[in-house]
């Protein structure tokens, strides 16, 4: 199982320009909201587009979807770490907790 990172280490990377985000829910619910800076893979698209999207595998990356519920955190975390990725972080809580705590989101 894929390490967490809580909302306030996410935030902390995030302002720090230390974290590689990724969305996994992607297509209109990347477009409506996503975490700042966030980039969109799903885990059907994690072996096409991970090398071009995530060049460092020692780079931290955090994955997150809606809410704790949602396995596509999981899946995409689970696929980066078969190809190698070491430092894969998973924010379980999701997108739902961060804009619950009333954090910015980027949109489109």
């Amino acid at each position: 199982m894929t390490a967490l990172i809580s909302r306030d280490e996410l935030k902390k990377h995030i302002d720090a320009g230390t974290v590689t985000v990724v969305d996994a829910l992607g297509g209109s619910y990347y477009e409506q909201q996503h975490l700042p800076g966030a980039v969109a893979l799903t885990s059907d698209e994690v072996a096409g587009q991970a090398a071009e999207l995530l060049p460092e595998k020692d780079a931290l990356i955090a994955v997150y979807c809606s809410n704790p519920g949602c396995g596509n955190s999981q899946a995409v975390s689970t696929a980066l770490e078969g190809l190698g990725y070491t430092r894969v972080r998973k924010y379980r809580e999701g997108i739902q907790d961060w804009v619950e705590a009333g954090l910015p989101v980027d949109k489109g």
